[in-house]
């Protein structure tokens, strides 16, 4: 799974990066280097804009988004704390991601992932799990496969009122390999930026094309590092905890 990751580059550097012709100026997020379930994260998407019933030109845009997908269908977005992932075997499938992976795709741009080995301490004899910074070797940015979803607010009684609609995401995972299948089964999955226009395409519906742009962040060219267990605790944040760990 992909259940922390950083993400520090802001709409001014993430823009051009992904062609968003537009900056967003209101909306703006705090660099993150301990990005956790639930917080807010910066996302690619395209889509119609606002009130043009779909049929309208789409449109490429770096929004907000709360981590873990809310579907349309649920009755309490409670549920998104465990829908933070999408496995890349089932997503086309499940009831949860189904609608999403074929119409909201999105990206995540992040700096890098946490995941966590379990290692037996020597002192103790205890087994521990030691997390590690997952990062491309180029420490380019990295734009995780993403889906996205709109959830309907019943307790707010307009359309048109910001606090009526949630729009929730969740990230793709596959089974790991090279440096971060030494550490944990699983990984996110990534898009190279030629790739990026198909995936976000609302348009492109196949489901065997689409799986097909998804790749091994940074082309399976990644570093792994041992850093701290500061971050395991959700209230522990700054660049001290990409630090590698010296034992």
């Amino acid at each position: 799974m992909c259940g922390r990751y950083a993400s520090t580059r802001g709409p001014q550097e993430l823009a051009p990066l992904f062609n968003v012709p537009d900056v967003p100026v209101r909306e703006t997020l705090a660099p993150s280097w301990n990005v956790a379930p639930t917080d807010e994260v910066w996302a690619v998407l395209e889509r119609a804009p606002r009130g043009e019933d779909g049929d309208g030109p789409v449109e490429r845009a770096l929004r907000p988004l709360r981590w873990g997908l809310v579907p349309s269908w649920a009755k309490d977005p409670k549920v998104g704390a465990r829908m933070i992932n999408a496995r890349v075997e089932t997503v086309h499938e499940k009831p949860a991601f189904r609608r999403a992976f074929t119409r909201h795709r999105c990206l995540l741009p992040a700096d890098g992932f946490y995941e966590w080995e379990q290692v037996k301490d020597p002192g103790t004899g205890k087994v521990r799990k030691q997390p590690y910074f997952i990062h491309p070797e180029d420490d380019r940015v990295m734009a995780l496969a993403g889906l996205y979803a709109y959830w309907r607010d019943r307790t707010v009684q307009q359309d048109d009122d910001p606090a009526a609609w949630l729009m929730t995401c969740t990230i793709i995972t596959t089974e790991a390999t090279d440096a971060a299948g030494r550490v944990h089964p699983r990984m996110p999955l990534a898009l190279t930026p030629e790739h990026y226009d198909a995936w976000l395409d609302p348009a492109h519906q196949d489901a065997d094309e689409l799986r097909a742009l998804l790749d091994q962040p940074a082309g399976g060219h990644l570093d792994a590092r041992p850093v701290s267990t500061a971050v395991n605790s959700v209230r522990n944040n700054g660049p001290q905890l990409l630090d590698e760990l010296i034992s």
